[in-house]
């Protein structure tokens, strides 16, 4: 349990950034002195009332909520264990987004109009440039579990608070949300960032176990016993032994760190092979098995195998047995966990009259993936028509993407043109830069897609049209 600092110099450190903006450099944590200095930074003073502005409701919420729900489903059973741990001491369980904004929250009936009134409902953002020095807020930006207690709030009117709260990682070692133990000041648990943080733990390992379920997993600790239980280590590797995920305690566990996922093999790590393991694991199925780090240290390693598709042969080579051949998307596949979700996410609309957006910087290889999609999709025999909108003059798209007919327009073509949507009948559409679009234009493609035909320029009379349509864009369409 910290020692929050003593009243008099908290006061005197936020005089002091008031005054001279900048923390004095002793009496407060470093930690705390930089979330105070970001929070300034933000235009934010201490007794500010703000108009709570930053809010997400009806649409944007659902949006939220829609798109945190492996989280969700992960994290619920776990807050309600959390929860039963500190029922009727005037607390609640919250849940956050990478974003600090609010999606679940457990609490005490008579703590709840509280922390409405302090916003603790779903949809609050509680990042440092909305609320402040906050718990959720401050984990955000340290990317580490931390306590904030009364005063050591930003704002005044949060100092009735004592919060703590700790990042939950997936297995990629990106930041999917924040767990967050918040009640009453005078009703501060000695030990709610332990609490918080063996929960955040909790939902880490439910998460890594369920996005990794196509890969070999270890499960390691120490001590034999430990196999299994919430302080265990979790390591995914690809069929060739190369370590692409992790949880926290794993990487602690072999002594590595998130940018040495996918380029690392096992072993690199121990001194055992890969076929080694996987041959223990065909003899004595669920039996853990000792291995040895290269500094000599002992760990426990039980295999889980079973959707890999992998079989333990003679020590010399692993071999799939009945696996599927792979498709376009798989022959990219880099070991890389959010591109395997991409990927599957693709491969689940295959076939069917969805389009489908990729959103991703410039230069990131959309283009790649729409065509590999297409190529493992049922129209692979079909064409890929391929158009970067933001190449196309305005004054021209109607006319690229529709066609025209014979002496539709000064300078036409004498026998018209198809268009690329007629182009692409039976195969695939791509949209590049979807986002530079005139919207007169998406309109008209909207109406293309809903009635199955379009009417090229200068003629009267619709074509059928059948085609998959995938866009891509750089930019947030929001």
């Amino acid at each position: 349990m910290r020692t929050p600092p003593p009243a008099l110099a908290l006061r005197q450190a936020r005089l002091h950034l008031l005054e001279h903006g900048d923390c004095p450099p002793a009496g407060i944590d470093e930690r705390l002195a930089r979330s105070w200095r970001r929070s300034l930074q933000a235009g934010l003073l201490p007794t500010d009332r703000l108009a709570d502005t930053e809010h997400a409701t009806g649409d944007n919420l659902r949006h939220a909520l829609a798109f945190n729900h492996d989280l969700l489903a992960h994290s619920l059973p776990v807050m309600e264990y959390l929860f039963e741990q500190v029922r009727h001491s005037q607390s609640m369980v919250v849940l956050a987004d990478p974003r600090g904004t609010l999606i679940n929250t457990l609490g005490d009936a008579d703590f709840l109009d509280k922390a409405e009134r302090a916003a603790l409902t779903s949809g609050a953002s509680w990042h440092e440039e909305h609320r402040g020095t906050n718990a959720i807020g401050v984990a955000l930006a340290e990317g580490s579990g931390v306590e904030i207690h009364g005063t050591e709030h930003f704002l005044e009117r949060n100092g009735f608070l004592t919060c703590a709260a700790a990042p939950i990682m997936s297995a990629s070692g990106e930041l999917m949300g924040i767990l967050d133990l918040s009640g009453g000041q005078r009703s501060r648990h000695p030990y709610a960032l332990g609490l918080v943080s063996t929960a955040a733990c909790m939902i880490e390992n439910r998460l890594v176990i369920a996005s990794c379920r196509r890969y070999i997993r270890l499960h390691l600790h120490a001590q034999l016993e430990g196999i299994g239980s919430v302080a265990e280590g979790i390591i995914a590797l690809s069929d060739d032994g190369w370590i692409v995920g992790a949880n926290r305690k794993g990487l602690a566990l072999l002594h590595l760190a998130w940018p040495d996922l996918g380029a690392t093999p096992l072993a690199r790590a121990i001194d055992v092979r890969l076929e080694e393991l996987l041959s223990r694991h065909k003899r004595r199925p669920g039996q853990p098995t000792q291995v040895h780090l290269h500094d000599g240290s002992t760990l426990f390693v039980q295999v889980h195998a079973e959707q890999s598709g992998l079989v333990a042969v003679p020590a010399s080579s692993t071999s799939k047995v009945g696996a599927p051949q792979p498709d376009a998307l798989a022959r990219l596949d880099t070991g890389d966990l959010r591109w395997l979700s991409a990927a599957d996410k693709a491969r689940r609309v295959l076939g069917k009259a969805i389009p489908l957006l990729i959103q991703g910087e410039s230069g990131v290889g959309k283009e790649l993936f729409a065509r590999a999609t297409h190529d493992s999709g049922p129209r692979r025999d079909g064409p890929f028509v391929a158009i970067n909108c933001a190449a196309v003059p305005e004054n021209l798209i109607e006319a690229e993407l529709f066609g025209y007919a014979p002496g539709a327009f000064t300078g036409a073509r004498r026998e018209g043109s198809a268009g690329r949507l007629r182009e692409a009948h039976g195969g695939t559409l791509f949209l590049d830069e979807i986002g530079d679009m005139p919207l007169s234009m998406q309109s008209r493609l909207l109406r293309v897609l809903q009635e199955r035909q379009v009417t090229p320029l200068g003629s009267g009379r619709p074509v059928d049209v059948d085609f998959a349509l995938i866009c891509a864009t750089h930019r947030n369409l929001r």
